[in-house]
């Protein structure tokens, strides 16, 4: 996956409660395992006014001008605000997908769920939890605001906002190490390849039965 370390994106506010994993990525889109392609699906059923099934070209499927992601001010947008819960539902993997292949790498907000929330950082999402009274902050400046924009320095463990407010954040020491690598879970286990070779080595000379 690709390395995470420091962000000045476009932000765009998902001013929701509870948005579960089936509104992120409905099912009908679940059908491959390949983790590429499913930004065009990010929120099918509110960014579009008809319904979608796999496989279609959504170039042309009729935008929900009142959603959020289709308004111009938030094209391009990097960071995604959330509320409370962000992610709830099923566990599936496809969400992270989604939200990544649309082009978002921080999400922010009170709450995750935590199956959803330990995908992100598998998947190359940096989710960040902090007090409610800071997420309705940037909530309300990001309303106030056109282009707005936030700095996320991961080896800080910082947001910094336009005005200069500097908002620190935790993370668990091992994943931020991963991200900040890339690594995923097979990235972790090809760091010990030559073990792994060598073993395998080992084992056919020791067994060779087992090779016939």
């Amino acid at each position: 996956m690709k390395p995470f370390q420091k962000l000045d994106g476009l932000v765009a506010p998902m001013d929701r409660a509870n948005v579960d994993t089936d509104a992120i990525i409905p099912k009908q889109f679940l059908k491959s395992i390949k983790r590429s392609g499913f930004g065009p699906n990010l929120f099918d059923e509110w960014r579009y006014k008809d319904v979608g099934q796999p496989g279609q070209d959504a170039s042309g499927r009729p935008l929900n001008p009142d959603f959020v992601l289709n308004q111009p001010r938030y094209q391009g947008a990097q960071i995604l605000l959330t509320r409370d819960n962000f992610g709830c539902g099923s566990s599936r993997e496809h969400a992270p997908w989604a939200l990544e292949d649309f082009g978002f790498r921080v999400l922010i907000g009170p709450s995750f769920a935590d199956i959803f929330f330990n995908n992100c950082f598998k998947n190359g999402l940096l989710p960040i939890r902090l007090p409610g009274s800071e997420v309705d902050e940037l909530f309300s400046q990001c309303h106030e605001s056109a282009g707005y924009t936030l700095s996320v320095d991961l080896q800080a463990q910082t947001i910094t906002r336009p005005d200069g407010k500097v908002i620190p954040f935790d993370v668990d020491p091992f994943r931020r190490e991963c991200l900040l690598n890339g690594w995923d879970d097979i990235g972790l286990t090809l760091r010990h390849a030559d073990k792994i070779r060598a073993f395998e080595e080992r084992r056919r000379m020791d067994q060779p039965w087992l090779f016939a």
